[in-house]
Parts: C-alpha cells; structure tokens; sequence
C-alpha cells in the first residue's frame, strides 16, 4: 500500500441506512476511488439532523435492518481490503434500528444495586452478539461520562451516573462484555462530557475546572479503564483549558489533550477514535476542506469518524504528516482490524434474534432497577379504598391501556377509577415520560405537569415514573407524593416489576 491507501484506513465516513440511490452510489465511489478503511452506520440523514435542528419525531421507516445488511454486503463486495463497520449503539442496535433489541438506557442499569456489574457485563455481551450478527465490528460505545451536571442537554440518561467511581466500573463491565461478544467497543467521550450545559452537535461545550478535579471526576473513568487495558478510546468535541494550555479548543484537535496527556501521562496506548467531524464544536472552525481532518490527525485521532471531506483530508494529512505517524496509525488500524476478524469478511445473512432470552434478561433486570424511591405502599388500604370507591387512577402521557394499567385493574377489580378525581381518597398516578432527551421538560406538555403538581398538593397520590428520571425534577416536591416508584424504562417488563409494588 502507498501512503495515501495507508492513510485512507482512518476514514470511517456515515453510511446511511435509509437514502437515496445516489448516495449510496456515492459511498461506492469512496470505497472505490479512496480505498476507505471503514463506515459508521446511522439511520437515516433526517435523525442524523435531529440534534442540529431540534427535530424530536420519531422515523417510522420499515425493514431498516434488511437494508443495513444489504448495505454492508453491497459495500464489502466492493471494497479492496474489508471495511470496519460500526455503529453508534449505545442500547443496542434498537439506537438506530427499528425492530431490533432494546436494552436499558445506561442511567437505568446504573441504578441497578446488586450484581450491577455482571447484569450489565451480561447486557454488554448480549448487546455485542446482536451487533456481529449484523455484520458490526466496532460498537462505539459505552459512555464513561461522568453525569454531575443535571443541566446537560446531550449525556443525562447516556451516562451511568454522578459517581466517578461507579461510572468506572460499569463502564468498563460493559465494554468487557462487548468484547466477550467478540467487537471492539470504545470509551467516550474523552476527557468527559458529563458536566456541560452545551450540546457539542450544536457548540462548543467548555468545562472550567482545574486539572486536579478534572482527574478526580471526568478523568478517572478513563484512567480506571486504561489500567484496565482497555483498547479504545473515543476523544470529544469540548474544551478543558486547564488541559490545553489555558485554550478554549475542542479536546478533538488538541495535541495536549490526545497526544501530551491521554497517549503520554496517562499512557493509553490503545487506538483513539475522534468523534464525528460533522459536528459543529468543530466542523465550522475550519472553512478549508480536509483541514479539519488533518487537524485531527496530528492530535493524535487514529479514526476519523463522520468525515465530510474524505478526499481532501486524505491529501491533507498526506501532505503534512510524517511517513513515521502514517505508518504508526496504520499498523494500530490494521491490527485491530486482524483482530475483530474483519478480514474473515462473508455475505451476512438477515440475523434472527432471539426474543424470549431477550425479554428473560429485561426481567431479571427490570426486577432489578425497578424501585420504590421514596414513602410506602399499604395494598391492604389500597384494596379497601377501592372496595369503597375512593381509589382512583390517573395516566400521564402514556397510552390509555397499558401493562401497568391492566396489572392495576386486575388487582383492585372491586373498583378503580369509577369515581372522579375529585371524590378519590386516594390516586395512583403513572407517568410515562414522552422523551429521553431534556428538550421541552423531556417532551412533558407544562399542562399536565401543573396538573400533576396539583393533585400531589390536595390528595394522597402514589407517582409511578417510567422513563428517564432525570424528568422527576419537573413535577415539583417529590416529598408531596405519598410514595414515588421509580421505573427508568416504559418497557413491558418494566412495567411488571412496578406492578408487584401493588
């Protein structure tokens, strides 16, 4: 190979699942005429735009993992050396695949008290054979992202916590098990992104802390992970002046961020992967196409995600890195390439998925993370009030008929919401939360919330809460519930395990 071929492996441009036919001829044309090294998979153009335009709906778009996989047979048809596929899944496919395994969001599996690091472990590796099965190598995943800002509009329920320690050590449980499973995984995002009130899709988020808080918070899920021989490392789009000499620079480009204190002071030794170059943190800094991408490299990024300017960052960085750096990156590229069995590339078949292991593991770990937070619950008094007519039940933002409701109505079948609000004793109230992402309190209509808030005030309410708990500050003084159940996930089984509280 010529140093150009050799260079083009640290490309790992977006394929889309779902475009036209003229964009997927184009991702033919840099396989063919660039000789990429890789492609990281999105959905679709639309959900890749949704952090930049506020976009919240949700694509219905059918047979998207059919698709995927005749993407990945059309494109290693035709590429010289195989390529590296892989896929932002930090709950599995289902982030970017409809119809395809869910598993619980990070801050869920974070709140899991016993056994926490092998049920995660175990999700990691279930997570990890979904993926290979699909034809993915790498799953750029998991956050080590400490989440100490409530505040943060892109980490919240991404990240395992507000504990540094924890968040090291169930990071780490799940990139384990995704390498049980046999694909790469990666930490992210170097130096940490969890306390940030700016999302990088968008700007440049800076964290002002000093060195010495930076290592006792974001730091230390990483150097836990290092010491733990951990192979990647996936490098942000956000500013630490106190690890940048005093400047504002997004930790992507820096060499004293990547090179001086990851690879050197903190001696990772493993491949960094930059995050995608789309994103506005950097993509406007640099109006000349391929610069940015060179400004990458010679931080010290082994992979270049998400690179709009494949072609001329290639001749960038040709032009101004040394033969030695080329040679260094390519050896690290295609050894893990050897590893992750990339070369043993054959024609992927449709994966069938095995729902009921699935749905065996959701219970045993709903029944895990499911919990009563707060106050008690007398079942006792719940079956006299409805025996008496005075036990009602309310639903928030969910569907009219859900699991939990039927579960609720099977129990107290003498009488549950027969009589109005107004004449109730007391009222079981569930909330399923709209969204995951904190934009308009988390999707929740300010209505309802008032309405919430004023029924905790002026009757005895039991809240049941699922989704992202994060949301629980928008419905006011939690100590104005009788009870609060925490049920992190609206899933089914979710669902199950909070009933059992009935």
């Amino acid at each position: 190979m010529n140093f150009n071929q050799k260079i083009a492996q640290c490309f790992s441009p977006a394929a889309f699942i779902h475009d036209t036919e003229e964009n997927y001829q184009a991702i033919e044309k840099l396989i063919q005429e660039q000789e990429i090294g890789g492609l990281t998979f999105f959905h679709s153009r639309h959900s890749a735009a949704a952090n930049f335009e506020k976009r919240a709906e949700v694509l219905d778009v059918t047979g998207t993992l059919e698709k995927m996989i005749g993407l990945i047979n059309r494109y290693q048809a035709i590429s010289k050396t195989p390529l590296l596929i892989s896929i932002d899944g930090e709950y599995g496919l289902a982030m970017r695949i409809e119809k395809t395994p869910h598993y619980p969001f990070a801050i869920t599996l974070g709140a899991i008290k016993e056994n926490s690091l092998e049920l995660i472990e175990e999700v990691g590796y279930r997570m990890g054979l979904d993926m290979k099965a699909a034809g993915i190598h790498l799953n750029l995943a998991p956050c080590a992202d400490v989440n100490t800002n409530p505040n943060n509009p892109v980490i919240g329920y991404r990240s395992f916590g507000t504990n540094p320690q924890e968040v090291a050590k169930n990071s780490l449980a799940m990139y384990r098990g995704m390498k049980k499973a046999g694909i790469g995984a990666c930490l992210k995002h170097f130096p940490g992104h969890g306390d940030t009130q700016v999302d990088s899709h968008l700007g440049l988020p800076v964290i002002q802390k000093t060195k010495e808080e930076l290592l006792a918070e974001e730091l230390l899920p990483f150097q836990y992970g290092i010491d733990q021989d951990v192979e990647m490392i996936m490098v942000g789009h956000l500013a630490a002046p106190a690890l940048s000499g005093g400047k504002e620079v997004a930790a992507s480009i820096s060499r004293e961020v990547i090179t001086d204190l990851l690879k050197t002071e903190m001696g990772f030794q493993g491949l960094v992967i930059s995050d995608a170059l789309n994103m506005k943190a950097v993509a406007n800094l640099f109006p000349e196409p391929g610069q940015l991408e060179w400004e990458a490299f010679q931080a010290g990024n082994d992979i270049l995600c998400f690179s709009d300017h494949v072609k001329e960052g290639i001749e960038q960085i040709a032009k101004n890195a040394s033969d030695d750096d080329i040679e260094r990156v390519f050896q690290k590229i295609w050894a893990t390439k050897k590893k992750l069995g990339v070369f043993d590339f054959k024609k992927l078949d449709v994966p069938a998925f095995d729902w009921e292991n699935h749905a065996a593991l959701q219970r045993q770990l709903a029944q895990a993370y499911v919990r009563l937070v707060s106050g008690e619950i007398a079942t006792e008094k719940l079956q006299d009030l409805a025996k008496e007519g005075k036990l009602v039940y309310q639903n928030y933002f969910g569907q009219a008929e859900s699991t939990f409701s039927k579960n609720l109505h099977q129990k107290y079948e003498a009488g549950i919401s027969k009589t109005s609000v107004s004449h109730a004793e007391k009222v079981i109230i569930s909330l399923f939360v709209p969204s995951h992402k904190p934009l308009n309190q988390f999707g929740m209509a300010e209505e309802q919330l008032a309405e919430i808030k004023s029924l905790a005030q002026t009757k005895s309410c039991i809240l049941v809460h699922f989704g992202n708990p994060l949301a629980l500050k928008h419905l006011g003084n939690l100590g104005d519930f009788e009870a609060v159940i925490c049920g992190y996930q609206g899933f089914e089984e979710a669902q199950e395990a909070a009933s059992v509280f009935f």
